[in-house]
């Protein structure tokens, strides 16, 4: 199954427009065709922005971080010293750390993905080659 780190605007986005590529994502993650690897500190901040956005609700995605997705390992944040934001590292060394594609749609690490050593795409380029390898539906 095809791992993937999520960036927190990845919910926010699902969650304002369900049918963005974002919400396509998220779905395929519920329906298990995706496996979202998540730790502590990926699934702390998230919960935490979501919890500040009234429509919003932490309690629809809550779920998805499945134990069995969860990863104890050691992260190197701090590695990652070109993406400029330093909450946005961590979400980068989780996927360096287990192989994962990072989707994000925050240009503090768009802007830099060329030289992260990960895979870092938009939601949209991300679903698009979900549906190229016939993933997405």
């Amino acid at each position: 199954m095809m791992k993937v780190v999520l960036d927190t605007n990845v919910f926010v986005a699902a969650g304002f427009n369900s049918h963005s590529h974002a919400a396509q994502i998220i779905g395929a993650v519920r329906a298990g065709r995706l496996a979202l690897v998540w730790n502590e500190e990926t699934r702390s901040e998230t919960q935490h922005i979501l919890e500040k956005i009234p429509p919003l609700a932490w309690s629809d995605f809550a779920p998805l971080f499945r134990e069995v997705d969860r990863y104890d390992g050691v992260t190197e944040p701090e590695r990652f010293l070109e993406v400029s934001d330093p909450d946005d590292r961590k979400f980068a060394a989780l996927a360096l750390a287990v192989g994962a594609t990072l989707v994000t749609q925050d240009e503090h690490l768009l802007s830099v993905r060329d030289s992260l050593g990960v895979t870092v795409q938009t939601a949209r380029g991300f679903w698009e080659r979900m549906a190229a390898a016939n993933l997405g539906a």
